[in-house]
C-alpha cells in the first residue's frame, strides 16, 4: 500500500501522536509512507521510521486579512495537488479538520481515493462561517471520513455532503516510545502519593478547574502532589491560579515530556478535566500504563473508554463537587486503585494498534477498489 498523509504538523499533541504511531506500524509492514505537513520539518516532536517519506511544506504563514487567508490556501492546496500528482499513492488521508478540506479540494479530478478524518467532536471546536462552509460542500469529494465517535457522525451526516463516515476509535501505542526531553518524575520527597493529568495547556483542557478542585483536597491529602504535563498558550494563567491558590508547593507543571511512559509508571491518579475531546490518547495511555482514573464525561471519548465503577470514575460536566469526590474517594483507598487499574490494562487489548489499524486497513481497501 502506498499511502499519503497529510496533517498540519507532527508537533505535540493527540492527532499528531495519532498519525505518528499508525504511519510506523505501517511503515513497519513495509508500506510507502509519505507524511506531508503545512508547517515545516523543524516542529516534529515525534519521531518516525526510517522509510517514511517526510515532506514539510513551510505554508504555515499566518493570515492578517481575507486576501491573504485566500492567497495562503491556494498556495497550500497548489502544493498539496502537485504532491498528490509526484507521488500518486493509492489513498490520501487527511489528519483533522482543515487538512481535510484542502485535500479534498486539492485531489479533485485525480482519480486518487482521499479520506478525511475528523480528531475533534466537530460542533465543539468551530471552524468559522467560510471554513464551515467549505466543509460542508467540499466533503461531498472525500471518498469517506473517519470520525471518533456516534455523535461525530451524526453530525457530519447532518451538517456536511458527506458520502460515508467511519467510526474507528485511537489505537493504544504501548509501551510509549521515549525520546527527549526526558526529565525524572520524581517529584519532591515530601509527597507520597502522584497525582497526574497531561495534555496542551489550552482552556479546552480544563486545568483550571482541576486546580480549583486539588485547592479544596491538598489540605485534606498532605502527601499528595499533582502534575500537570504539557506546553500551550494558557501557561500563564494557570501559574497565576496555581500562585492565588496557593498551590506552588503541591502542583508542578514542568512542560512537555517525552519520557510520558515513565511519568504514567510513577503515578498513582490519572485526571482528565476536559470541556471536550475527540478520543483522548492521554486517558488511554494512563489506563493501558496501569492507572485508575477519574475524568469529566465531556463530549466526546471518555464515556466510550471508562467503565464507570469499573476501571474508573466518570464526573458530569461542570460539576465542581462531584470532581472533588471522585478525586477524593479514590486518593483515599489505595485497593479501589488498584481495583480500578487491573481492570483498567484489558485497553490494551481492546484498544491495540493491531485491532485499530486494521480497522483503518479495511476502509483503505474499500475506498482502493
Amino acid at each position: 500500500m502506498k499511502l499519503l498523509v497529510f496533517i498540519h504538523s507532527l508537533s505535540s499533541g493527540g492527532a499528531e501522536r495519532v498519525t505518528s504511531n499508525l504511519a510506523n506500524y505501517w511503515a513497519e509492514k513495509n508500506w510507502d509512507i509519505s507524511i506531508v505537513t503545512i508547517t515545516g520539518c523543524e516542529l516534529d516532536f515525534y519521531q518516525l521510521h526510517p522509510s517514511i517519506h517526510r515532506v514539510g511544506l513551510s505554508l504555515d504563514k499566518d493570515s492578517t486579512n481575507l486576501f491573504e487567508s485566500i492567497k495562503n490556501n491556494y498556495c497550500r492546496i497548489k502544493a498539496l495537488r502537485n504532491m498528490l500528482k509526484q507521488q500518486k499513492p493509492d489513498v490520501a488521508l487527511a489528519m483533522m479538520s482543515t487538512p481535510s478540506i484542502l485535500l479534498a479540494l486539492a485531489s479533485n479530478g485525480l482519480n486518487i481515493p482521499v479520506l478525511g478524518s475528523e480528531r475533534i467532536h466537530p460542533p465543539m471546536l468551530p471552524l468559522g462561517r467560510i471554513w464551515e462552509w467549505l466543509r460542508r460542500i467540499s466533503y461531498a469529494q472525500l471518498d469517506a471520513v473517519i470520525t471518533l465517535a456516534v455523535e461525530s457522525a451524526s453530525w457530519l451526516k447532518k451538517r456536511t455532503n458527506v458520502k460515508k463516515v467511519v467510526i474507528i476509535p485511537n489505537a493504544i501505542a504501548y509501551p510509549i516510545a521515549a525520546q527527549e526531553p526526558k526529565v525524572s518524575p520524581k517529584t519532591s520527597n515530601d509527597y507520597c502519593f502522584s497525582l497526574i493529568a497531561v495534555g496542551r495547556l489550552a482552556p479546552q483542557k480544563g486545568f483550571e478547574r482541576l486546580l480549583c478542585a486539588f485547592a479544596e483536597l491538598a489540605p485534606r491529602f498532605l502527601d499528595w502532589h499533582l502534575t500537570i504535563l504539557g506546553e500551550g498558550d494558557a501557561r500563564d494563567a494557570l501559574e497565576k491560579l496555581r500562585l492565588k491558590l496557593d498551590l506552588e508547593k503541591c502542583v508542578s507543571l514542568p512542560g512537555v515530556m517525552g519520557n510520558l511512559g515513565e511519568w504514567y509508571e510513577s503515578a498513582d491518579l490519572f485526571v482528565m478535566t476536559s470541556l471536550f475531546e475527540g478520543f483522548p490518547n492521554t486517558l488511554t495511555e494512563a489506563m493501558a500504563y496501569g492507572l485508575s482514573v477519574v475524568s469529566v464525561d465531556c463530549d466526546t471519548g471518555p464515556r466510550d473508554i471508562i467503565r464507570h465503577q469499573v476501571d474508573g470514575l466518570l464526573v458530569s460536566q461542570d460539576n465542581h463537587d462531584a470532581l472533588v469526590e471522585a478525586l477524593a474517594t479514590l486518593m483515599s483507598d489505595k485497593t479501589l486503585r488498584d481495583q480500578y487499574a487491573t481492570r483498567g490494562i484489558e485497553i490494551r487489548d481492546r484498544l491495540s494498534m493491531e485491532k485499530i489499524a486494521e480497522m483503518w486497513e479495511r476502509v483503505f481497501e474499500d475506498v482502493s477498489k
